[in-house]
């Protein structure tokens, strides 16, 4: 698929999802106070990656992308809870999010917590409240049971858990696998197993398609290490070094900077191949690749 029709794409669903994340925390029953902080962070920009990957999927089934749209919505929102958290004072103390000053900074610790816990609870309500059209309510269970283990103890959560425990100390390439096959990677896997549960997608092809996203999880975390140490803080939106400032493993720290590039890569490489064993039309997960591999921020 040529850059220009994926500029296309990129551009409606990024504010097909944007309209309806503003919208559905717009009209809650809730304080305005809890309301503001949730929509501070959600609409403070970002690539859009997880929707964006959700709705190429669908694409790539032929099915109407807007049927993932609470489904989109649903991950941004765990993904935005997610950030919100992380820079709190006791995690990983951050002041910048997307070049904003983060939630904490302006809201305060309590409203930026209960902010992220607000994000989180949401999402499966938004879930449940698809209509048949888009989701069957069969469709529905399984997405919440995949949702739920991608973001709890299994998935999200454990890696940020693993992630903490590994500051200042010397990890293994596998232990920082986990960290970032959990932390980041479940996630962007869940977007794609999601867009092929509502298409109804057989075992084979989901089995193709969560090889395809653990590869791309990878490749993903591994030019964030790279962008910590080589981006600048107008274009990542934060802190330059905040990995190295909290004594973290990365991929450069462990490969070098070459061997960290080797290593995306490959990742990217096993993600391609996945992709192309699929009969189905996957320019837009393509497109995704290649954005994961090259972005700079």
């Amino acid at each position: 698929m040529k850059n220009v029709e994926f500029t296309t794409f990129s551009k409606k669903y990024k504010e097909l999802v944007e309209v309806y994340l503003r919208n559905s925390v717009s009209r809650l029953s809730a304080p305005e106070m809890i309301k503001e902080a949730m929509l501070y962070s959600l609409e403070a920009g970002g690539k859009r990656i997880r929707p964006l990957l959700l709705f190429a999927t669908l694409d790539a089934f032929g099915k109407n992308a807007e049927q993932g749209v609470e489904a989109a919505a649903a991950v941004e929102m765990i993904h935005t809870y997610s950030l919100i958290h992380d820079d709190l004072p006791s995690m990983d103390d951050d002041d910048l999010r997307r070049g904003k000053p983060t939630n904490h900074k302006i809201f305060g610790e309590a409203y930026a917590i209960l902010a992220g816990d607000a994000l989180l609870t949401y999402s499966f309500q938004l879930i449940t409240s698809a209509p048949a059209q888009h989701m069957a309510p069969e469709v529905k269970l399984k997405m919440i049971a995949e949702l739920a283990k991608a973001a709890g103890a299994e998935g999200m959560v454990g890696g940020q858990v693993a992630d903490m425990d590994g500051e200042d100390k010397q990890l293994t390439l596998e232990q920082l696998e986990y960290i970032h096959v959990h932390k980041t990677g479940k996630l962007l896997a869940f977007s794609v197993i999601a867009g092929a549960l509502i298409a109804n997608a057989t075992s084979e092809q989901l089995e193709k398609l969560s090889t395809f996203a653990y590869h791309l999880g990878l490749a993903f975390q591994i030019r964030d290490d790279i962008l910590d140490l080589e981006g600048t803080e107008e274009l990542i939106g934060k802190r330059v070094g905040s990995d190295e400032a909290n004594n973290k493993s990365t991929y450069p720290a462990l490969l070098t900077m070459e061997g960290a590039r080797h290593a995306l890569s490959e990742h990217i490489k096993q993600a391609k191949k996945a992709l192309n064993s699929l009969a189905l039309s996957t320019g837009l997960l393509e497109e995704i690749t290649l954005l994961v591999a090259n972005r700079d921020h």
